[in-house]
């Protein structure tokens, strides 16, 4: 895997807004309590400096390293970081990602926390990665789901962005996915999507899931923007691509691998959304090695 910047959108920048000083500082107390890293300090003098680089041990896609930064920065004003690869980069095997400078027991107790969320976060940018390399030509975009882990959603969606994917909806508030629970309380796929229009009005995209293609005509009459095409065949995406006909927007969800992405992609629908590259993706090996 050679080292190249992401085709999509690129990731540099996408930390800034996110305010996670809070979170991290929480994982920090995890791991410190209030006795601190007591090995370090029974080895360690206070005044020792040093100087370690943050390492990918395995290829793969870049996230997260500002946000990795940031903790040994907490931890003690005087640590300097640099990161030498921009979010989004896909490197080699033993590439350094980053420079740390300062006091050695501040680096030390900064580096689980640091390594954990840079080793996560790079493992949803490289499977998402994987998925966007499959299918590239095909016109079908990427999508991450709600599946993320509790309080790390914007971190982990940041992620997916610098593995040149695209967000579904962030949460619960900023747009209307009409799941099949909401249309076992209503009645039917019409009257659900006629009630959120009706509601929000064109201020939301309005989507709803359909498990059935005899259900996609009725969801486009009542208004729907887009159409989930939930665990469907690819005939049956085929056959509803050619139905939908550009009316609504198509997305494919539900046992995406990266085996079958392509195959959904030819289909013809706009998008597909996957749930594993945030709950499931293994984490990418990274490390700490001080330099002598």
């Amino acid at each position: 895997m050679t080292s190249r910047k992401p085709a999509a959108q690129s990731a540099a920048g996408l930390f800034a807004g996110i305010h996670v000083d809070e979170l991290l500082a929480a994982a920090l107390a995890e791991d410190l309590d209030k006795a601190g890293d007591v090995t370090s300090q029974a080895t360690i003098p206070e005044d020792v400096e040093a100087v370690a680089n943050v390492v990918a041990r395995a290829p793969g896609c870049i996230a997260g390293l500002g946000p990795a930064l940031r903790v040994f920065e907490l931890l003690d004003a005087s640590v300097a970081t640099a990161a030498l690869v921009a979010d989004g980069t896909v490197v080699d095997a033993n590439t350094v990602l980053a420079s740390v400078k300062g006091p050695a027991r501040a680096i030390l107790a900064g580096e689980r926390v640091a390594l954990n969320l840079l080793g996560h976060l790079s493992g949803v940018a490289t499977a998402t990665r994987r998925l966007v390399d499959r299918v590239e030509g095909t016109g079908a975009t990427i999508l991450d789901t709600r599946k993320t882990t509790p309080l790390l959603r914007a971190l982990e969606k940041m992620a997916v962005r610098a593995g040149g994917g695209r967000n579904h909806r962030m949460g619960l508030y900023d747009a209307v996915l009409i799941k099949d629970n909401h249309v076992q309380s209503v009645g039917t796929v019409a009257e659900a999507v006629k009630r959120a229009r009706k509601n929000v009005g064109r201020k939301m995209h309005v989507e709803v899931e359909i498990d059935r293609v005899a259900d996609l005509e009725s969801a486009i009459k009542a208004g729907a923007d887009i159409v989930m095409l939930d665990n469907m065949s690819p005939a049956q995406m085929r056959k509803a691509v050619a139905l939908a006909a550009g009316r609504c927007l198509l997305e494919a969800s539900g046992g995406i691998t990266l085996t079958n992405v392509r195959r959904v992609a030819e289909t013809g629908v706009d998008f597909i959304s996957v749930g594993w590259i945030t709950h499931s993706a293994p984490s990418l090996d990274v490390a700490l090695d001080f330099e002598a």
